[in-house]
């Protein structure tokens, strides 16, 4: 298979790119960069892919970045929203035609069960939090602005060989905790017996990429390569449909 891995630190991508490419065999491994919290990033990335790659058969969104201290992107979108939400939102609406074209073919959406805590309702009426933020608010929010993506993209695709899912992937020892209580050095012992490795925490996001049982699956939350139930605020059909729209505003898809 080819494979092309998107990176915002090319250095780490780097180190990536050469253990994926001596474990697995496969030279077909290539490197680009992008900055899910840059706009034109991920419309240069996109750009690439589409001038350089005639198929593309998958699509898995798992950048991210949790409970960070409040700041905003450079296209002035709070952090943790602009990250993990509108930046895959832009990165997956560029690239569709194409997926379209090389149907069947696969949407994943790395979300988290941080989807379940929280309001439990996306806060449209403060989107950046400028009038009050909280950081692990904002990190549930944008994972469930990941699951209402996944639902409204998967009404939208319907009639199509194109499929979209999100996931939990589990707690994972990677450095998504650098921002929080969590990855400090005192609960390392912690993570290290009860988190997943980085290996482990891939397993779903493989399944819903290769697995011949997610052939026509569509919609669905998934959890240790299993089906689960989302929560009740991810399966609210005019929250995802306003999501949508907001999202094609500020993204600049709007016609």
């Amino acid at each position: 298979a080819r494979v092309i891995i998107g990176c915002r630190n090319l250095q780490k991508g780097k180190e990536a790119l050469n253990e994926i490419k001596e474990r697995s065999g496969n030279a077909n491994v290539f490197l680009e960069e992008i900055d899910l919290a840059s706009l034109a990033s991920v419309r240069k990335f996109a750009d690439t892919i589409l001038n350089s790659e005639p198929r593309l058969d998958i699509l898995i969104n798992n950048a991210g970045v949790m409970a960070c201290a409040y700041q905003k992107t450079e296209d002035g979108f709070e952090m943790q929203f602009g990250t993990n939400h509108l930046g895959h939102f832009l990165l997956t609406m560029l690239l569709l035609d194409r997926l379209k074209l090389c149907q069947p073919s696969r949407i994943i959406n790395v979300s988290s069960s941080a989807h379940r805590m929280g309001s439990g309702k996306i806060n449209f009426e403060d989107i950046n939090y400028e009038k009050s933020y909280s950081s692990w608010g904002a990190y549930f929010n944008s994972k469930l602005a990941n699951v209402l993506f996944t639902r409204e993209l998967s009404k939208r695709l319907e009639g199509t060989h194109v499929t979209a899912n999100s996931l939990h992937p589990g707690a994972v020892i990677t450095d998504l905790q650098r921002h929080s209580f969590i990855g400090s050095g005192l609960l390392f012992p912690l993570r290290w017996y009860t988190f997943k490795t980085a290996e482990q925490g891939a397993q779903t996001s493989i399944h819903c990429a290769v697995s011949e049982e997610m052939e026509g699956v569509s919609g669905k939350y998934l959890r240790d390569c299993a089906i689960v139930e989302e929560s009740k605020g991810a399966q609210d059909d005019a929250a995802a449909k306003k999501l949508w729209d907001l999202s094609v505003k500020l993204v600049g898809l709007e016609k």
